[in-house]
Order: C-alpha cells, then sequence, then structure tokens
C-alpha cells in the first residue's frame, strides 16, 4: 500500500488483496456501484455480496462517456435516496473510472468515491492523478475536474480476463512514464513483454507499482497539471487524434504508443534528438506498436483533430517531444514565433507514414 497526497488530503492504493475480501471490506452497506458490464457478467461477486438496487450497470465505451450518461447515473442517484455522505464506487476501467469520478464531482458539490481499477491501464496509470474528464463536441476529455477518490484497491486478479489488446493498451500508458523517468525498468518490459502479455496476472505487478511510483511523485508537485505534469502528455496529442480519426477502434495506450513514435520522429526530422536517441527510443515501442497509417488526402482531417486538443493554447499545437533522453519539453507548433511551423509538422507527418516507421 502506498499513500498519494492531493488537495482533498490523502488518499490510499492498495494492492494484492483478494477480490472478495477487499469487496466485504471496503463496500459498505450505503455505497452505489457503478460498474462496466462486462465486469459484471464475468464477475458474479459483485451481484452475489451487493444489492442490485445499489447497482449501475455501465455499457463502457468513449460513446457514453458523455454528459448524457452521467446526467443518467444522478437521476438514478436521486431516484434510489442516494445522500451526500454516501459515496459511489466505481468498478471497471478508466471510461467507469471517469464518469463515476465527474459525477461525483458535480452531484451535491461533491461526494466521495473509490475505485476498483479492472484494466491495466487504470491500475497502472489513471486510478491516481485526480483528474476526471468526459467527451463533448466530438472532442476527447473536453471537459472534467479534479476531484481524487478516496480509496484505490488494485487487483491483479481482473487482469486474467482482460484481452491481450488491453493488456497492450496498459504497457503503452506505462511505457511513456518509463521513457519519461527513464525507468530501470524499461530494459525489463521489452524483454520480457511477451511473457506480460500472456500472463499479466502474475507477472505485472512490480510494473503496476513501478508505473505508478513515477505518476506519484510528478502528481505530488504539480497535481492541477498547470506546470511540469505537462510532459505527461508525451504521446497524447498525437495519440489522441488518432483515436478520434480511427473512430476509436485505436485504443489509448495503443494510441499513445504510435503518439510517442510520432513525437519521437518529428523530435528527429527537426534536429531536436539525433537517429541514435529516435531509435533508442524506438526499440522500446516497436513491440507494442499498431499498424496504424493516415492515408496523405486524411492527413488535413488529423491536423484539424490535433489543432482540437484541449492543451492547445490560441492557434497553436502544444505537445510534448523529446529532447534527449530523460529530457521531455513543451514544444509548440504554428507560424508565429514557435518552435515548429504548421507546413513542416504536416510534411513530418505524411513521411512519417511514408516511412512506414510503424
Amino acid at each position: 500500500m502506498f499513500s498519494v497526497d492531493s488537495h482533498k488530503g490523502k488518499y490510499h492504493v492498495v494492492f494484492d488483496t483478494p477480490l472478495e475480501e477487499a469487496v466485504k471490506s471496503c463496500i459498505q452497506d450505503t455505497d452505489f456501484l457503478v460498474i462496466d458490464k462486462c465486469v459484471y457478467d464475468k464477475y458474479p461477486i459483485f451481484h452475489r455480496l451487493i444489492d442490485s438496487e445499489r447497482i449501475y450497470i455501465l455499457r463502457a465505451g468513449e460513446e457514453t462517456k458523455t454528459l448524457q450518461t452521467c446526467q443518467e447515473l444522478i437521476s438514478i442517484l436521486i431516484s434510489s435516496g442516494f445522500k451526500r455522505n454516501h459515496k459511489l464506487v466505481a468498478v471497471g476501467g478508466g471510461i467507469t473510472q471517469d464518469i463515476t469520478s465527474f459525477t461525483a464531482s458535480v452531484l451535491f458539490r461533491g461526494i466521495g468515491w473509490k475505485f476498483f481499477p479492472t484494466t491495466l491501464l487504470a491500475q497502472a496509470d489513471s486510478c491516481i492523478g485526480s483528474k476526471t474528464s468526459i467527451n463533448f463536441s466530438n472532442t476527447k476529455n473536453l471537459l472534467g475536474s479534479f476531484h481524487p477518490p478516496e480509496q484505490i484497491i488494485c487487483c491483479t486478479e481482473f487482469l486474467k480476463t482482460l484481452p491481450r489488446n488491453d493488456i497492450k493498451s496498459g504497457i503503452g500508458e506505462m511505457l511513456h512514464y518509463y521513457i519519461y523517468a527513464d525507468s530501470s525498468l524499461l530494459e525489463d518490459m521489452t524483454r520480457e513483454y511477451n511473457k506480460l502479455v500472456e500472463n499479466p496476472c502474475e507477472l505485472m505487478g512490480r510494473y503496476i507499482e513501478e508505473s505508478l511510483s513515477i505518476k506519484r511523485e510528478m502528481i505530488q508537485r504539480d497535481e492541477f497539471d498547470k506546470g511540469e505534469r505537462r510532459v505527461f502528455n508525451y504521446g497524447h496529442t498525437f495519440g489522441h487524434a488518432i483515436e478520434a480519426l480511427s473512430n476509436y477502434e485505436v485504443s489509448h495506450g495503443l494510441a499513445v504508443t504510435i503518439g510517442m513514435d510520432i513525437a519521437n520522429y518529428v523530435a528527429l526530422k527537426n534536429n531536436i534528438i539525433d537517429e541514435e536517441t529516435y531509435l533508442y527510443f524506438h526499440k522500446h515501442l516497436k513491440n507494442n506498436l499498431t499498424p496504424y497509417y493516415i492515408d496523405n488526402d486524411r492527413i488535413e482531417d488529423y491536423y484539424n483533430l490535433l489543432m482540437k486538443d484541449k492543451k492547445n493554447t490560441d492557434s497553436d499545437i502544444v505537445c510534448i517531444l523529446p529532447y534527449g533522453i530523460k529530457d521531455l519539453r513543451i514544444t509548440k507548433v504554428s507560424d508565429s514565433n514557435t518552435d515548429i511551423s504548421i507546413d513542416k509538422l504536416k510534411r513530418d507527418l505524411v513521411d512519417y507514414m511514408e516511412d512506414k516507421c510503424l
């Protein structure tokens, strides 16, 4: 177990508690569950131990991570007699977390919530950090706030039922922390990649704790994403646009992996890093790269999605590029007094696809 400091106080992450023991000890009689339908169907413990009147079953997907879903949940909570001193419990991945935490942040001006992350991406990344986000107007994570949970219960038991693609998605986010910190586990993950994908329940524990430890150090210095924490957007500006362009057929962590490789390539093409450094990063990303090609006639669509990223300022695209190993920096793209011009970025994107870096 370790603790995370936040503006609302300290919250705890609990590891390796058997699932049934965790459910019995952490979920109270007045708690209300928001649970991913896939998890609900696979783990009968939740309908065996918890009254169905205290459960909201969510069909988790980017298309449901909306205000409408949150409004529906709030209506159900109010109708059920839910009070300000009661708590929500999210059971699922990042989408379930976002819907639950956003709802908790606005209902009664803020209520407590707990989280059982069931995906690798949620266990190794999103479960800490306070952020709550939902999609709006065809833009990912446009609305949100900072509302940390009171407790996180990390059971790697959930990982045994995840599809391989979901494991790879989680590894994508973990890689972006490992590259940021140049973690000692980066080489281990590259070497053990296939074993981790095949047997995450048994092998992933130390990698999850390392990922969260790297993130915790940063978010305790910059919880509200105003300063240095923004380097954690490495791979995300390019990755979020790939998610949207693919109509979310490319999962988040896999899109982030592609996004990191694009960011590294752009840095190479603009003489920010040398080829040796690019190849060092690429060596650690290539196992997790999913083939995805953007035709030349869709580059403009992709660029327009980059322009809609919430991290941008004015007419600039704000992205994170590597300037060396363990050296990620905020970089602006525009045609006025910035690091890289718009036309140059578009040419680099075309070149990336044509070079078949994936």
